[in-house]
């Protein structure tokens, strides 16, 4: 009887002890990798090819394109010449008081390219900017309420031209396809709640090309002045659109027919990023060209992403 209490008592406790013996063995720990989550992101830049002219050049393929990220080389999964793919555009008009004197200019041009630019597959947004950023047109293909929004444009006094980059931006971020901003303006921001560090962030954030069309040139000054044009030329630069002087209507108008032969002529370069090493939320793209039919051609594209959203 007292044999067959200590052996149900040994059993028992046998039981309890190779299961909590296990659970603390290093080499069945070692057995059962962690699981770790990747949530790998399908990253598009849109870059334009130039020659030496500045013209826009579509003949490459994807072997005259390398691509990188914070320095480490990248597989391009997608690449396509993207002259079909449809165009989303935010026209952001400039109508503080100060560009009173150009303002028909503006107008007169602006109607022209939403003509010559916009396809059925394609939408443009209007806004004006001043003490207010108004959407006075959402995106659309019709021409005739484009051209009814242009119409309405009317001068107020001050400038808030990095709200106005700001929201353009937000409403692009929804878009699919190709996304660009076009901006008419002075260069002057006199009121903007928003930083131009913040406008620059949500640009990039929506993936959209900045074009700037700078109405009066501001003299050059010490420094780097970030209400005038140094902030439009760094920001469109970052975000592989271009800037353009044009205080004349010819030169305007010129503007825009590089701005519409440009978006006509893209190419898509999609990859899902390697293992990131870099701390920062911002990753850094570089695109070279090589091979043959590439030597002295230039790529513009946007500068790098964001991993984390804007607010």
């Amino acid at each position: 009887m007292r044999l067959s209490i200590f052996l149900g008592v040994l059993l028992f406790a046998f039981a309890l002890l190779v299961p909590a013996t296990r659970a603390a063995d290093p080499q069945n720990d070692a057995q059962q990798p962690p699981t770790i989550s990747v949530d790998v992101k399908l990253v598009n830049v849109f870059a334009t090819v130039t020659d030496a002219h500045g013209a826009p050049v579509s003949t490459l393929t994807k072997g005259n394109f390398a691509l990188s990220e914070d320095g480490v080389p990248q597989t391009i999964s997608v690449f396509s010449r993207e002259s079909q793919l449809p165009l989303s555009i935010v026209m952001a008009i400039d109508a503080s008081l100060s560009t009173k004197k150009d303002l028909k200019l503006e107008l007169a041009s602006a109607r022209r390219f939403a003509h010559e630019i916009l396809r059925p597959q394609d939408s443009m947004s209007l806004c004006q900017f001043s003490e207010l950023v108004e959407e006075l047109v959402p995106f659309t293909s019709d021409l005739k309420r484009i051209d009814a929004g242009i119409d309405r444009v009317h001068v107020r006094s001050a400038t808030a031209m990095y709200d106005a980059i700001y929201l353009g931006s937000e409403a692009l971020l929804k878009r699919q396809g190709r996304k660009v901003m076009v901006i008419i303006t002075d260069g002057g921001d006199t009121m903007s709640s928003t930083s131009y560090q913040e406008a620059l962030r949500a640009a990039q954030q929506a993936e959209a090309t900045v074009y700037s069309l700078i109405m009066v040139p501001i003299e050059a000054s010490a420094g780097r002045d970030l209400g005038g044009e140094h902030a439009l030329i760094q920001l469109s630069h970052d975000t592989g659109g271009k800037y353009f002087y044009a205080d004349t209507l010819p030169r305007l108008e010129r503007a825009f027919e590089q701005i519409s032969d440009e978006l006509r002529t893209q190419y898509l370069l999609a990859y899902y990023p390697a293992r990131r090493l870099a701390e920062s939320d911002f990753r850094k793209i570089k695109i070279e060209l090589q091979g043959p039919g590439a030597e002295g051609l230039k790529a513009r594209h946007r500068t790098g992403y964001y991993t984390s959203k804007f607010k």
